[in-house]
């Protein structure tokens, strides 16, 4: 796979996210939002309707990193799921500085950092948004 393969997800995509995650419900209710709604269908992998194995996947898997499926049958997966994502969404200049030498390798190892903590990072931020 080509480092910009990511500019090539086609919309629709489904993103599939956490819904107990404070900042995945941050992120789902500005894409609710967006402009280019339409292109992305979001599925919580937390409802209890979701059946990780009737897309292939593992329940773990898609809790431990972001997940999306473009409309030709794609998976992207991590910070690549996130490229993918915007690049449907219209920020295809972003999607393409992430994917250079160097600065692709810093993000995905910052994605890998953020997502092996999130719900740590998440409750706590909860509490402080709570505090304020």
């Amino acid at each position: 796979m080509s480092r910009f393969s990511t500019l090539q997800a086609t919309s629709p995509v489904t993103l599939y996210h956490d819904g107990h995650c404070p900042f995945c419900r941050v992120e789902v209710a500005w894409l609710a939002k967006h402009r280019h709604q339409q292109r992305v269908a979001l599925v919580d992998i937390q409802s209890s309707d979701f059946n990780a194995a009737e897309v292939g996947r593992r329940f773990d898997d898609m809790m431990g990193l972001l997940h999306v499926k473009d409309s030709q049958g794609n998976w992207y997966i991590g910070m690549d799921a996130s490229r993918a994502l915007y690049a449907v969404l219209g920020y295809r200049w972003l999607v393409w500085l992430s994917c250079l030498p160097g600065l692709r390798g810093i993000m995905d190892a910052g994605y890998r950092f953020f997502a092996r903590r999130r719900v740590r990072l998440g409750q706590w931020w909860e509490k402080r948004q709570a505090n304020k």
